[in-house]
């Protein structure tokens, strides 16, 4: 995954806690000029010790400084498997629902939705006056 990265369009954000790893996401970016504005984030994980500690929203703040600032994005998209409780820790950062695929992931548990969901990003020239 590392050697495939191409660092005009893509990122690997990686958190750590006292030099420990405690998380990391993919940031895979389009080089095509008709989505060229918008990245997926992909393989967002925390370690399981780092859990509950606020690894996951450093990484979600950190991925859109990063997509806004470094890559001059617009917007995110996000896959997430629904039945897990991350639809809220996502809104709570910003994203928003914008469809479902229902029953596309099948677990041995059962079959699960895959939820889509959206940020809109806003670059520093597009702040109303007086906002920072």
């Amino acid at each position: 995954m590392v050697r495939s990265l191409d660092q005009r369009v893509n990122r690997m954000l990686l958190a750590t806690v006292n030099g420990k790893l405690a998380g990391w996401l993919l940031l895979a970016g389009n080089s095509n000029e008709l989505t060229a504005h918008w990245a997926r984030v992909l393989r967002v994980q925390t370690a399981l010790e780092f859990r509950n500690c606020g690894v996951g929203r450093a990484l979600m703040d950190e991925v859109a400084r990063a997509a806004t600032e470094d890559l001059a994005l617009e917007q995110l998209h996000l896959e997430l498997r629904a039945g897990m409780g991350l639809e809220g820790f996502y809104q709570s950062c910003g994203w928003r629902e914008i469809g479902r695929w229902p029953a596309a992931l099948r677990l041995p548990s059962g079959d699960r939705d895959e939820v889509l969901m959206a940020l809109a990003l806003h670059r520093r020239s597009e702040e109303p006056v007086g906002v920072r």
